[in-house]
C-alpha cells in the first residue's frame, strides 16, 4: 500500500537544480509539497514509494527518457496525472505524451502564473474525477437485493428504494407486465425496518371479487357461504410488516372504499364481524396501467390515488434499459442451467445482437420464457440463432432489423454532417473528426447526451468525459 506524502503532493521530476529550484518556489508558495527527482530512476522509485496527487515530468533525463516514466506509470495503472514539461515544442511530441497518458503539456521556459493555472486545473480535474469514481463505486451497482440491472434508470430506482424504504410513506410502483414490480416490494420491505416482519402480498387481479374482500380482511365463520371457520386476512397476517397490493387498479370500486377507510385508520373489520381491529401496516402498491388515466376514466378512486401514491417508482421497461439486457440474459442462463442440468455457458454473438435489438414487450418476464425453453430443447455450451423459439425467432429478427433501420437513419446524417471540408489530400486529426461526430449526435439528439451515447453505441460517461477535456482545452486557450 503506498503511503501518502500530503494532500497536494506533487513529484517534480527535473534534472536542472536551478529550474527545480523554481518550479518547487513556485509550488510551495500555493501550499503544495513538491518532491524533487533529479532523474528517471528516483522518479520511479518515489512513485513505488508514496502517492502523489500529480507528476511534473521533464522528458530529457540523464538516465532515461520522460515518456519511460509514462510508461512506468501506466504499466503499473498508478492513478496520478502527469504533465509533461519539455522545451521541445513539436506537436509529435505533443501527441506522443498524451497518448501515453500524459494530460497536459507545458513548453519551457514556464512563467509562475501558467505553471500554477495549469497544476490547479489538474488537480480540480482529478479531484472531480476522484468524486465520480467513488459516487459510481458506491451508487452505481449491476445488482440491488433481486433486482439486476447497471442502466442510469435502474441507478434511480435503487436510489428510491433506498431513501423510502426505511419511512412509512406509502409507494405506489407503476410498470408494465414483467418489469419486476413485485421484485421492487420484496426489496423495499427487506431494507426497511418491518424487515424481520411479514410481507404479505395480495395480486388483485388474480382473486375473484366476491372473494377479494375476504381475502384481505379475513372473515368470521358462516359469514358467506363455504365459510366453514373463522380465518384471518392479509390485514391481520401483515400486521407489523408490509401489505403489498399488486395490480390494485384491478380492484372493485366498492373495495376501494373499504381499503381507503382501512388506511386512513389503521382498523377493520373482518366479514361478518362487528368487532375492529386495529393493525400497523406498511403499504406497498403496484399497477401496470396509467393509475392517473384510471381515475380520470372513473375506474380508481381519486382520494385512494392519492393516500397511496405519495412516494412513485416507476420501473423502466427492458428495451429502455440498454445493456441490461444482457445483464439479465446471462444470470438468467446461469441459473436456468444449474437447475436444468445443462452445460450452456453463453449466448452467440448472433443471439446477443438480436437479443438487445429486440424490444421485449413481455419484458424480463418474456426474456426469462426465452431463455428456458432455449435451455431446456437446446444441447451444447453456446445458444446459437437455431435454438430461438419458432414463435418468437421471426419476431426478434423483425424487432432486430427495424431497430437497425432505426440506428441507420439516425446515424446516417452524423458521417454526412461532421465531414469536414478539406482540399483534397488533407487530413483532419482524430480527435478532432471524434468531436465533430459527437457534437453533432448530440445536437441531433437535442441535447440528450445518454440518447446521442446509446445511438453512437458507447457509455454517457465517456462523453461527459470527453467534452470535459475538450471545455477544459478551449478554457486554457482562451488564458494562454
Amino acid at each position: 500500500m503506498q503511503e501518502p506524502v500530503s494532500a497536494t503532493a506533487i513529484l517534480l521530476v527535473e534534472d536542472s537544480l536551478p529550474l527545480a529550484t523554481l518550479y518547487r518556489q513556485y509550488l510551495e508558495t500555493q501550499g503544495h509539497q513538491v518532491v524533487h527527482a533529479e532523474s528517471g530512476s528516483e522518479a520511479v522509485q518515489a512513485l513505488t514509494q508514496h502517492e502523489f496527487q500529480l507528476v511534473l515530468l521533464d522528458l530529457t533525463l540523464p538516465d532515461m527518457h520522460g515518456f519511460d516514466v509514462l510508461r512506468f506509470i501506466n504499466d503499473n495503472t498508478i492513478d496520478v496525472p502527469t504533465v509533461v514539461v519539455t522545451a521541445n515544442d513539436s506537436a509529435t511530441v505533443a501527441m506522443d505524451a498524451v497518448h501515453l497518458g500524459a494530460v497536459d503539456f507545458l513548453t519551457k521556459p514556464i512563467d509562475a502564473s501558467r505553471l500554477m493555472l495549469t497544476v490547479n486545473n489538474v488537480l480540480k480535474q482529478h479531484r472531480l474525477e476522484d468524486m465520480v469514481d467513488s459516487y459510481q463505486q458506491r451508487y452505481e451497482r449491476d445488482q440491488f437485493e433481486s433486482l439486476v440491472g447497471a442502466s442510469p434508470m435502474m441507478q434511480g430506482v435503487y436510489r428510491i428504494i433506498e431513501s423510502a424504504a426505511s419511512s412509512r410513506a406509502s409507494i405506489f410502483i407503476t410498470g408494465e407486465s414483467g418489469t419486476g414490480k413485485e421484485l421492487c416490494a420484496e426489496a423495499i420491505h427487506r431494507r426497511s425496518d418491518r424487515s424481520d416482519k411479514p410481507l404479505i402480498t395480495i395480486n388483485c387481479a388474480a382473486i375473484p371479487r366476491e372473494l377479494m374482500e375476504s381475502e384481505i380482511f379475513g372473515h368470521m365463520k358462516g359469514a358467506f357461504t363455504g365459510a366453514h371457520a373463522e380465518r384471518d386476512g392479509a390485514a391481520t397476517l401483515a400486521n407489523g410488516g408490509t401489505l403489498f397490493l399488486d395490480e390494485l387498479c384491478e380492484m372493485d370500486l366498492d373495495l376501494q372504499s373499504k381499503l381507503l377507510r382501512f388506511i386512513q385508520l389503521g382498523t377493520f373489520q373482518k366479514v361478518g364481524s362487528s368487532v375492529s381491529q386495529q393493525v400497523d401496516i406498511r403499504f406497498v402498491c403496484a399497477t401496470n396501467r396509467d393509475p392517473l388515466e384510471e381515475v380520470r376514466a372513473g375506474r380508481f378512486r381519486e382520494d385512494l390515488y392519492y393516500r397511496l401514491h405519495v412516494i412513485p417508482l416507476r420501473v423502466p421497461p427492458l428495451r429502455e434499459r440498454g445493456s441490461d439486457c444482457m445483464l439479465i440474459a446471462n444470470k438468467l442462463l446461469g441459473s436456468i442451467n444449474a437447475r436444468e442440468n445443462k452445460s450452456f455457458q453463453s449466448f452467440s454473438s448472433e443471439v446477443q445482437s438480436i437479443m438487445q435489438a429486440y424490444p421485449w414487450p413481455g419484458n424480463v418476464r418474456e426474456l426469462e420464457n426465452v431463455i428456458m425453453n432455449m435451455v431446456v430443447l437446446g444441447e451444447g455450451r453456446e445458444i446459437t440463432c437455431d435454438m430461438l423459439p419458432d414463435s418468437l425467432g421471426s419476431a426478434l429478427e423483425r424487432g432486430a432489423a427495424e431497430v437497425r433501420v432505426q440506428r441507420s437513419s439516425a446515424i446516417a446524417p452524423l458521417a454526412a454532417e461532421s465531414e469536414p471540408r478539406r482540399s483534397d489530400g488533407e487530413i483532419s486529426p482524430l480527435w478532432l473528426e471524434e468531436k465533430r461526430i459527437i457534437e453533432r449526435a448530440i445536437a441531433i439528439c437535442g441535447g440528450n447526451l445518454p440518447k446521442a451515447a446509446a445511438l453512437l453505441e458507447v457509455s454517457a460517461s465517456t462523453l461527459y468525459r470527453k467534452r470535459q477535456v475538450w471545455e477544459k482545452d478551449s478554457a486554457q486557450s482562451e488564458l494562454g
